[in-house]
């Protein structure tokens, strides 16, 4: 079933990625690469002691997306942003699909599928 809208509920250590229509829901969920340490421990390091972001994370949330045609971006931190600017970057495309970007903290898969229908069916009401 072809699914227009997608909310992507992401943090630094998951992405959820759901498909949604009135109908049914189709998720997936991302990891970053297994072990991938935060922060460094080694001192004398210049800078804020944190490693550069696992692009390969968020080109792998990219390709969960898909082709949809509104996408709405919420997490409870950074990574979301991170996302953000990853696919101005690297998939302009997608990213003029992007409709909005919200913090929500950490919903059960049921709460967000409701959040995303009511805030798709909202948006959806706007437009001409």
């Amino acid at each position: 079933m072809a699914h227009y809208h997608v909310v992507v509920w992401l943090d630094h250590s998951e992405a959820h990625v759901m498909h949604v229509n009135p109908e049914d829901v189709e998720t997936s969920i991302v990891h970053p690469a297994e072990g991938r340490p935060r922060l460094h421990i080694k001192r004398g390091i210049i800078g804020d002691g944190r490693l550069a972001e696992d692009q390969h994370y968020y080109r792998d949330i990219a390709q969960a997306i898909g082709d949809a045609h509104e996408i709405l971006v919420v997490g409870p931190s950074t990574a979301k942003l991170v996302f953000i600017k990853y696919l101005a970057q690297h998939d302009p495309q997608k990213m003029e699909h992007v409709i909005g970007v919200e913090t929500v903290d950490h919903p059960t898969d049921a709460q967000l599928v409701a959040h995303a229908r009511s805030y798709f069916r909202a948006r959806d009401r706007m437009l001409p």
